[in-house]
């Protein structure tokens, strides 16, 4: 007589939790009315007679921000995803003066209220100029944090005048100043992870320089985080038909016999020495086949004595000869 009960009770307990996940569907869904904040610290910068670089801090919702909107005397000139906090305004008439603002949007869309207003004035038409910058030099980084720094240079020279310096982070561009700056703090960096930094310097015909000597930076790890054991003092060098990456291997109590060499951010492959790795300095040379001027980004990692790929190195960016 038991076992009616037992399956009886089963039954009811399935049937009023069938009844409350229903309950629970019907529900009605939280809609996301609340807009971002609007973005702060908006710069313009006017790097040539035809373009303005316009820079912001990241806005802040509570859910995600998805996306920005930049806006010229009100109207709408480019669209950029959340993680871009910079662009390029092309196409302005020289000598002008244009006004920038910044709006953030959520996937709701919701929008922001606009940012500070911000002006800009593109520089003066110039004769003919083919003759680019010479490189920045001197450059030097120090840490602000974890996750930031402040790169110092000394000026490049220019026949007509430096317009803007561009700050580069394994070959991609991630902060602008004026010509008369010496300086650049950067931002939104990780903690416990090695970077690579050059600068070039742009005149108002877009010439740019050379790629200054890189500078590289290891931010603070996180507290409690392992500390960083990416190899360091990466150097690479192109001869023709071949590049040579030499490099100090992470000191971690136990002979450093696997490498893992990544160009462009991808697997190219694995340098071994068995049990007996070379001391000191570590040369690696490799063939390319790609024609001259191809650029290549180059990062590597050691494995470690327990079998774990250690951090990456600083990158490096070399030009196939």
């Amino acid at each position: 007589m038991q076992r009616p009960f037992a399956t009886s009770l089963l039954t009811t307990l399935a049937l009023s939790l069938a009844l409350m996940g229903c309950s629970a569907a019907a529900a009605p869904e939280v809609k996301d009315t609340g807009p971002p904040t609007a973005p702060t610290g908006v710069t313009a910068t006017a790097g040539s007679s035809r373009t303005v670089h316009v820079m912001w801090s990241a806005a802040t919702d509570d859910r995600a921000v998805t996306g920005y909107t930049v806006y010229s005397e009100g109207r709408q000139v480019k669209d950029l995803p959340a993680t871009t906090l910079m662009t390029d305004v092309v196409g302005l008439a020289p000598a002008s003066t244009h006004r920038f603002t910044v709006r953030a949007r959520d996937a709701a869309g919701n929008v922001s209220r606009p940012s500070a207003t911000v002006t800009a004035t593109t520089l003066p038409s110039a004769a003919e100029d083919r003759a680019a910058p010479t490189a920045p030099t001197g450059l030097r980084v120090a840490p602000d944090g974890s996750r930031a720094a402040t790169l110092h240079w000394r000026p490049a020279k220019d026949d007509t005048k430096v317009t803007a310096y561009d700050v580069y982070q394994a070959d991609t561009r991630i902060h602008t100043v004026p010509g008369t700056a010496t300086t650049a703090h950067v931002t939104g960096l990780r903690p416990g992870t090695a970077y690579a930094f050059t600068v070039r310097a742009r005149d108002a015909a877009e010439n740019s320089s050379q790629d200054s000597a890189p500078v590289d930076l290891t931010t603070a790890a996180s507290p409690g985080a392992p500390a960083n054991t990416a190899p360091a003092d990466l150097v690479v060098t192109a001869a023709r038909g071949e590049i040579t990456v030499t490099w100090l291997p992470p000191v971690t109590g136990a002979p450093v016999t696997h490498h893992q060499l990544d160009l462009d951010g991808r697997f190219a492959t694995t340098i071994v020495w068995g049990n007996a790795p070379p001391p000191g300095r570590a040369t690696y040379t490799f063939p390319v086949q790609d024609p001259p001027g191809t650029r290549y980004t180059l990062t590597l990692r050691a494995q470690l004595p327990d079998g774990t790929w250690g951090d990456f190195s600083a990158p490096r960016t070399v030009v196939v000869r």
